[in-house]
């Protein structure tokens, strides 16, 4: 019986390690959305889904991805006189919301009662001094080197 049990608590264990290994597989793989892109100057907002999770995956997605925004989209749109931009990527997950008593960001552009989402950041990127691309996530500062490097900021 306890050799039994045994093989019953490993095979529960393989179980849940192949559905734990999967979920990831899943959440690493799945396409990012962009369900909208609201500008105001050298100012971006865009509402995306299935954003990646990881510093490095957004970092990795933002490499990939900026010629496409850029192409498609006119972002980034570059200040005139500084030559400085600002996009900030949104998790778009629940969708449009009224406007309420939350902490909301709210898009005029958008002609309708729910033109809000929360305002919950999930990567931004900034050009700063010095043209320096300064990627922003919850957990890191970086920036972006001449050669492509990407070096991890200590905040002040």
């Amino acid at each position: 019986m306890k050799v039994r049990s045994d093989i019953l608590r490993y095979a529960s264990l393989f179980l849940v390690g192949c559905i734990l290994v999967g979920y990831i597989l899943y959440l690493s793989l799945r396409t990012v959305g962009i369900a909208a892109v609201y500008t105001n100057d050298n100012f971006s907002d865009v509402l995306v889904t299935n954003f990646p999770l990881t510093d490095k995956g957004k970092i990795n997605w933002w490499l990939e991805n900026k010629g496409k925004l850029s192409e498609n989209y006119g972002i980034p749109n570059p200040s005139p006189d500084s030559g400085r931009f600002s996009i900030t990527f949104w998790d778009f997950g629940s969708g449009y919301k009224e406007e309420g008593k939350y902490d909301r960001l709210c898009f005029d552009a958008w002609k309708a009662k729910d033109n809000c989402i929360d305002k919950n950041a999930v990567f931004s990127v900034r050009q700063i001094k010095n043209d320096r691309t300064l990627l922003i996530t919850y957990d890191g500062r970086y920036l972006l080197q001449d050669n492509g490097d990407v070096v991890n900021v200590e905040r002040e």
